[in-house]
């Protein structure tokens, strides 16, 4: 489990970093594409762990977020920055700004409305998973 700041953190880390992206320069955005692949890869995310050391409390006095759901989420992140990477990249800038502005509103969801757009697709995969090997069990 993950204590809640730190998902916070990583959170505003993507946010600023989109931002700056948008207005400053798009190659910004190579940062937090980066380290989300690290973080699929390794899952150990960079941001988190340089942030842990400031935490006020112990970590397990903090609300926990799931370690798997915040990977995915981190997929989700990651795939949405290399797309607006790509667009960028390829004059595309109308698709670039699209792109960044979708991780805008996902992460921005989840920062300031605890509404995470990555939970709810993947409990609808699962669901969905769930009743596809009921189906086969029946048959």
């Amino acid at each position: 489990m993950i204590p809640k700041p730190l998902v916070q953190t990583n959170q505003v880390f993507i946010i600023v970093t989109v931002l700056l992206g948008m207005f400053v320069n798009p190659n910004i955005l190579y940062i937090p594409f980066v380290l989300g692949l690290f973080t699929v890869l390794t899952k150990m995310n960079p941001v988190i762990i340089a942030a842990r050391p400031f935490l006020r409390k112990p970590a397990d006095q903090y609300h926990p977020e799931d370690k798997d759901q915040q990977i995915f989420n981190q997929w989700i992140a990651t795939i949405m920055l290399g797309f607006a990477i790509l667009s960028f990249t390829m004059g595309w800038t109308i698709a670039g700004y699209v792109f960044s502005i979708m991780m805008l509103i996902a992460t921005g969801l989840a920062l300031f409305f605890d509404f995470c757009l990555g939970c709810t697709v993947r409990f609808q995969y699962q669901m969905w998973k769930g009743r596809r090997k009921r189906a086969k069990m029946s048959q």
